[in-house]
């Protein structure tokens, strides 16, 4: 695929995404008005943003037609057949953490995606690695669950449970 058709085929995809999310929060019977009394309905910011993403991806298509960007005019490859391997590395550990979250939890699936990705895609030294493997969920732990109190999927019950002694810990000795 040359950059050009890559370029006219994420215009099209959007589009049809940013369609698809109007359409989908107007059909929920999410409102998208100024409900008196009580300020903007629960569907405003996502119908207006999906709308205005919209506008852009039909500017997109029509700088396409004429090509007036760079990329429009481009015919070589989108991605360069030295670059499809680091792509499909990418794409399956990305893949994997994501069927991972449903199993294991958000933070063991992205601790292992974080040491995995560091050690052979980024060939950074163990030290490293295992300093944002152990760090980097223990970061998104206290912003999420404790600042923000938004609980991430912990996966199995038996996972779940595992969480619970720290979140007991956390209300009883430290709130």
């Amino acid at each position: 695929m040359t950059m050009r058709m890559a370029e006219f085929w994420m215009g099209i995809a959007l589009l049809c995404g940013s369609l698809g999310l109007m359409w989908s929060i107007h059909s929920d019977g999410l409102s998208i008005e100024w409900i008196e009394g009580r300020g903007p309905g629960a569907g405003v910011w996502p119908f207006w943003l999906s709308a205005g993403m919209a506008l852009t991806c039909l500017w997109t298509l029509v700088r396409w037609f004429r090509k007036a960007t760079s990329e429009s005019r481009d015919l070589t490859h989108y991605i360069d057949p030295d670059s499809i391997g680091l792509v499909a590395t990418s794409f399956f550990s990305l893949t994997a953490m994501l069927i991972l979250v449903g199993i294991v939890g958000s933070y063991v699936s992205i601790a292992l995606f974080l040491g995995f990705y560091m050690r052979v895609v980024g060939k950074h030294s163990w030290k490293i690695v295992w300093s944002f493997v152990i760090g980097g969920p223990i970061f998104i732990y206290f912003l999420f669950e404790w600042q923000l109190s938004k609980y991430l999927p912990k996966g199995w019950p038996i996972f779940e449970e595992a969480f619970l002694w720290l979140d007991n810990y956390r209300w009883e000795y430290l709130m």
